[in-house]
């Protein structure tokens, strides 16, 4: 099976401490799907003092395209017709991420193709 990585463009709000130098800007996100190190899972790279990488379930994200979905330290949810808000809790703060639901959605095909791949030796 093959890792899923994708790019896209986010905008970021944080509380943490070392606000981000525009949040009105959009900034560089990474998505990344490993299915043979977590088929469940999914995971979101930010940049700047309110990043990391963050996991967690592929599943909350697609739940999360329709509906309010999760809850502890990450959260999704549609806002209006076009956007989705990923919602990140820390110990640092909270960092408020608004992507296109387009980004999501081509992001989330992409890896049930890749787990849907024959294993090959």
């Amino acid at each position: 099976m093959s890792v899923v990585e994708q790019y896209a463009r986010a905008h970021i709000v944080s509380d943490a401490v070392v606000p981000l130098a525009d949040e009105l800007e959009a900034v560089p996100v990474t998505l990344r799907y490993d299915p043979d190190h977590d088929p469940r899972s999914v995971r979101m790279g930010l940049p700047g003092a309110g990043g990391g990488e963050w996991t967690f379930r592929r599943e909350l994200l697609e739940e999360g395209l329709r509906a309010p979905a999760g809850s502890g330290e990450v959260r999704v949810w549609p806002c209006g017709r076009v956007q989705v808000v990923v919602e990140f809790h820390s110990a640092q703060g909270v960092s408020v991420v608004q992507f296109e639901r387009q980004t999501l959605m081509r992001f989330l095909r992409r890896t049930y193709v890749a787990a849907a791949e024959p294993v090959t030796h």
